[in-house]
């Protein structure tokens, strides 16, 4: 009986086949597994930082609300909320108001918008000035909104919150940290809004403030600096949303 062996041109032909095959499908694979992790860690953020605020009404009886929050031009004050978050969650670092200037600058703090001199002559900032951009990156985002205190948690979340006025309490999370991208809003950068019962709600939901029905916050086209703000809910209530980033 005559045994009949493949021939090197025949198995070098099955190689070429498989590897064109595993060329094509492989960016596939690895975008969907990223996009994966994304969501996963998007429900962990905000199930944690929900899970804190419930913590601080069960020591104090109280909610933290935005008519709560210390409102004067001292940082310090407004600090007092960030050291309440940090108390329930597991922080690895504390960005302060933000990386500004020189030996301050930290690679996994984002810039401060008010204190930070975008023509201040130094070429690490330079690099830095502003490395987020909007849902379909056609524009930079406003970093006004992420300004009041930053800190970095054990898993590499990057925790951003805006206390500007006594309607508005902003926590926004970048989910894999400054240093991974994509760095973009309503992909990896994400906001909630804790209203004035205390609720985390997430951003894009009807009476938050990037709530919009034509869906001005979380569009394919808009080239507003603020698109993106409001796909958080979108992200966590539809299962097709991270197969359909822009």
């Amino acid at each position: 009986m005559k045994l009949r062996a493949f021939t090197m041109a025949e198995v070098l032909i099955t190689l070429g086949v498989i590897g064109i095959v595993a060329a094509m499908t492989l960016p596939t694979i690895i975008t969907s597994n990223r996009h994966k992790v994304l969501e996963s860690q998007l429900k962990k953020s905000y199930s944690v930082i929900a899970q804190a605020l419930d913590m601080y009404q069960a020591e104090n009886e109280v909610k933290l609300t935005p008519a709560w929050i210390p409102r004067s031009t001292t940082p310090g004050e407004w600090n007092e909320v960030k050291q309440i978050l940090m108390k329930y969650l597991n922080v690895s670092k504390d960005c302060g108001m933000g990386s500004e200037s020189g030996a301050s600058i930290s690679k996994t703090c984002i810039p401060n918008y008010v204190n930070y001199d975008r023509n201040e002559n130094n070429p690490e900032i330079e690099d830095r000035k502003n490395n987020y951009k909007n849902y379909n990156k056609s524009n930079e985002i406003s970093l006004g909104k992420f300004d009041d205190g930053q800190f970095v948690t054990n898993d590499g979340t990057l925790i951003l919150l805006d206390l500007s006025n006594k309607q508005r309490f902003y926590i926004s999370v970048d989910v894999n940290g400054y240093n991974k991208r994509p760095n973009i809003l309503g992909q990896d950068l994400f906001m909630f809004q804790v209203n004035e019962k205390g609720d985390l709600l997430p951003m894009g939901v009807k009476n938050t403030d990037y709530y919009s029905e034509t869906n001005e916050y979380c569009s394919y086209t808009s080239t507003d600096p603020m698109n993106g703000a409001g796909c958080t809910y979108k992200a966590l209530n539809d299962k097709e949303f991270f197969k359909n980033l822009p």
